[in-house]
């Protein structure tokens, strides 16, 4: 690393000796490892039946080989961004990337059950320190007039990932082995590791000392809340230990909200919350991972379970929900270039509100395909509009060199919303149905997808809290250091 790649004013600048392709080769490395973290929150999910035929163990050890990667992941993202940018973002980068390669290649392995959700938690650790480092590089490596088209593109892949882990896991169980969805981890992981370290340049954030404090107020509250969350659907609400982790896990994090307004160099200042747009950008996630988290983990079982499809079928059948990332985040970058992120955020909340309100209309226990088609449709636009600009806002709403812990914070509230939309979506659909015949299954169904619709509406009205301005750094936040900008704007 040369010492000045390590310069605080250099974050955000191209540096000017890198190869004509760095932009792509960036673009290109940290997709795929966004790719594969986001992949594997929900890759699981349809091989779980086979993976309890060769592993065995009970419903609470197979609810584990999800809920262990959710929890790691989602309690320790904060923690890898604040040590990217104290030791380095590539540097932290590589050492997540080699974490998670080798935990997935551990979890192909695995001989029993135990071992499995073992490997699954370590994956967890190794994708919170990757995936928040992802945006930091991307944005150190693209020029600020040509963000919106590589937020665009990265967006497009996260999104596709996020909802087509059912369908690769799927097909990979169902045409191969259950093994195939930890390995298809490990080339991918093999061949970025070179690539990361000759074509990404180091940069740090702020330099501030590390804040333990704050990490372990954050971690512990995070845990005590998302396990609650995961396991109330299963050993009740009144149960003494999810009461316990919901309760400890709310004090938790009111002592780090009171840490991050009078602590010294805290993890996550709450400060940030004064701009309108990190609060209103977090509030959105939050709320739209909520709503569409749920919503894939229940119409995919309803696919299967009620229409008859194979995990392959129902995966190819909901394509046009989760391809269409593909097709449309790219055009949502460039709108909120000219336009701003603002409105292409909010109109793609409010359109996949209305997909989910469309399905949880048309549900039978013998609906057409047809019929179905258009929710989907109108969903995954939605959902394609909401990534790529939504990534811009987060990077844009604090100063260059505090992007890592938003990206984190950011990444951090996605996680507890995908866990909140599961916990939440489930005991409504358990209070009002249940898994007896494709009726009572459909019965439970649509009042936990109508819910899920009503969450995304409010992520979309959350989302018109954000300023209108293009540049949305706050004004609050008198040690915004114009620098980097005006470099990167002249590479």
């Amino acid at each position: 690393m040369s010492p000045q790649s390590a310069q605080p004013a250099k974050t955000l600048s191209t540096p000017p000796d890198a190869p004509r392709g760095s932009v792509v080769w960036a673009l290109v490395i940290t997709s795929v490892a966004g790719f594969m973290a986001a992949l594997d929150n929900l890759v699981v999910t349809t091989a779980l039946p086979a993976i309890r035929d060769d592993l065995g163990g009970a419903l609470h050890d197979l609810e584990w080989t999800v809920s262990a990667y959710t929890l790691t992941f989602a309690v320790l993202l904060m923690f890898g961004a604040a040590l990217g940018d104290r030791f380095g973002r590539r540097r932290l980068f590589l050492v997540g990337i080699t974490i998670f390669t080798a935990a997935s290649a551990a979890a192909a392995m695995a001989p029993g059950i135990d071992s499995l959700i073992a490997a699954r938690a370590v994956q967890g650790v190794g994708a919170a320190v990757m995936m928040p480092l992802t945006l930091t590089l991307l944005t150190a490596a693209v020029p600020a007039e040509r963000r919106g088209m590589a937020f665009g593109i990265w967006g497009a892949v996260n999104g596709l990932a996020v909802a087509s882990g059912p369908l690769i896991g799927g097909s990979l169980t169902e045409h191969i082995s259950w093994q195939w969805i930890f390995w298809l981890n490990v080339p991918l992981g093999v061949a970025l590791l070179p690539l990361a370290r000759l074509r990404l340049a180091e940069s740090h954030g702020t330099g501030n000392p590390l804040d333990v404090t704050g990490t372990l107020l954050a971690s512990g509250g995070l845990f005590g809340i998302v396990y609650g969350l995961v396991r109330g659907p299963a050993d009740g609400w009144t149960d003494t230990i999810v009461l316990t982790g919901l309760t400890a896990g709310a004090v938790l994090l009111a002592a780090f909200v009171r840490h991050g307004i009078r602590g010294r160099n805290p993890m996550l200042p709450m400060r940030l919350f004064r701009s309108r747009a990190f609060a209103g950008i977090n509030a959105a996630s939050l709320l739209m991972f909520l709503g569409m988290f749920g919503s894939i983990f229940l119409l995919s079982q309803y696919m299967q379970g009620v229409l008859g499809y194979s995990p392959t079928e129902a995966g190819l059948r909901m394509l046009p929900w989760t391809g269409m990332p593909m097709l449309v985040a790219p055009i949502a970058g460039i709108l909120s270039d000219r336009i701003g992120g603002r409105p292409v955020v909010a109109t793609g909340l409010f359109l996949q509100s209305a997909g989910l309100g469309y399905l949880a209309y048309v549900i039978t226990a013998d609906a057409s395909y047809g019929i179905q088609l258009p929710g989907l449709i109108i969903s995954g636009v939605g959902m394609a509009l909401y990534f790529a600009p939504a990534s811009a806002l987060v990077m844009g709403s604090v100063i260059p060199k505090e992007q890592g812990i938003a990206s984190g914070a950011n990444n951090a509230l996605r996680e507890v919303g995908g866990a909140l939309g599961i916990a939440i979506m489930s005991s409504i659909f358990a209070a009002q149905g249940g898994y007896e015949t494709p009726q009572t299954f459909v019965d439970g169904l649509r009042p936990a997808i109508a819910v899920g619709a009503a969450v995304v509406a409010l992520a979309g009205a959350a989302a018109l809290m954000i300023p209108t301005r293009r540049r949305t750094a706050a004004p609050d936040l008198p040690e915004l250091d114009p620098r980097p900008l005006a470099e990167t704007a002249a590479h």
